[in-house]
């Protein structure tokens, strides 16, 4: 009996799905539910599970090919076996004599704790998912853990081959050059999808950005007084986001103009609180959304980020995750950034980025005194956002972390 592989259900809002990579080719023996196939939209790679075992019978589109819903990719020859027997031998087509397939052992990279991008460059360069050391969470497996694997792996080989210069060598000509590679492939769906949100965004908004710096002594107290209750009783850490989400959120509800948006000639003002937070990828940039940030408390959302990032670098995030969204905060300093002037997440109209946190001379009360200070940005859509409100905005965002009590209190 034969079965067909199709792509899964699409979301409304994406019309179609490049085609990856396949994990199987023509011939191979196939599990029930394992992954055959990655699709990456212009948000989140999608995996195809086998949809029942036996062997992968025809591959009908190849990697690179564009999908849409319900397209066959492939077909199955299902194999059926009695209870608790040995799975079938599969014959390879064309072998001179029936040629046993092996179940995939514990080595395979599907078994392994691979991000879909790490799986990819794992299997093109045919290595052993073990011998690569996790960055991630868990010991997880990332696209730049294996990028830094072969680099490691290329260039020892190549300098002991390298054999000693000779005394009386002399230096190359003036202007003479070695060989300069270069490598042309294409945008990732998410990277063309990125760049044309922010073109559009500059081309379609009056951007501009406003600047102020806050003091994170008070923040920074109340961290070191309660982080390590809080990480028993929630079992997660009290970060710095949970404190800005709930600024942000405070400084959305006296300036509603900064939570709306344009459409057509109508502004629309959201009464809710979904509240982007920019997370990095190997594929990318992307932004899972806070649902309701105004109802959830530190711990709600100190959980809620610590898991939206945890898989959107395995590529396990869904759609709905990354989808709406009233406002955006971004972290720069987690990089080392001191300032910058983020763009905004169209079609919202505001963005906060958070920079990082410096020791710097201050005065307060009139001595100088030494305080964790950080730069905060405030970019925004000028057409319906007014300098003073913007500036506002951000003297809120930094009284509600100058002194956390605002955020309690709603004042």
């Amino acid at each position: 009996m034969t079965i067909e592989v199709r792509v899964p259900q699409l979301p409304e809002s994406v019309a179609d799905a490049t085609l990856v990579s396949w994990h199987k080719k023509p011939g191979d023996a196939v599990v029930r539910d394992e992954n055959l196939v990655d699709l990456e939209t212009d948000k989140v790679v999608l995996e195809v599970p086998a949809p029942a075992g036996g062997i992968l019978k025809e591959i009908r589109l190849n990697d690179g090919a564009t999908v849409t819903s319900g397209q066959v990719l492939a077909v199955i020859e299902e194999r059926a076996s009695s209870p608790g027997a040995a799975p079938a031998a599969a014959v390879v087509p064309g072998a001179s004599a029936p040629a046993i397939m092996a179940a995939p052992s514990g080595n395979a990279t599907s078994g392994a704790k691979l991000s879909p991008a790490a799986k990819r460059v794992v299997e093109e360069n045919k290595l052993d998912p073990k011998d690569v050391a996790g960055s991630g969470r868990d010991g997880r497996v990332s696209k730049s853990d294996v990028v830094n694997y072969l680099s490691i792996k290329d260039a020892t080989p190549a300098a002991k081959a390298l054999p000693a210069a000779p005394a009386s060598t002399r230096p190359s000509p003036a202007g003479a050059r070695g060989a300069r590679p270069e490598q042309r492939v294409p945008m990732t769906r998410l990277r063309a999808r990125i760049a044309e949100r922010m073109v559009q965004a500059q081309a379609t908004q009056a951007l501009l950005t406003s600047f102020n710096e806050v003091d994170l002594h008070a923040v920074n107290e109340l961290r070191g007084r309660y982080k390590d209750q809080f990480e028993k009783q929630y079992g997660v850490k009290l970060g710095f986001m949970s404190f800005f989400t709930k600024a942000c959120v405070e400084a959305l509800k006296k300036f509603p103009s900064v939570n709306a948006s344009v459409e057509g000639n109508d502004i629309v003002y959201h009464e809710y609180f979904d509240v982007g937070v920019a997370v990095s990828t190997d594929r990318g940039l992307i932004v899972p959304v806070l649902r309701d940030a105004d109802q959830s408390s530190f711990a709600d959302i100190e959980k809620s980020i610590a898991n939206f990032a945890a898989r959107a670098r395995a590529g396990t995030i869904t759609m709905e995750e990354l989808t709406g969204g009233t406002f955006t905060i971004t972290n720069g300093g987690v990089f080392g950034s001191l300032l910058s002037t983020p763009i905004v997440n169209a079609p919202q109209s505001a963005i906060l980025g958070m920079h990082k946190i410096q020791d710097r001379p201050v005065a307060i009360d009139g001595q100088v005194v030494v305080r964790p200070m950080m730069y905060i940005a405030l970019t925004y859509d000028h057409r319906i956002i007014d300098g003073r409100e913007a500036v506002q905005f951000l003297v809120t965002v930094k009284q509600c972390l100058e002194d956390p009590a605002r955020m309690v209190l709603h004042v």
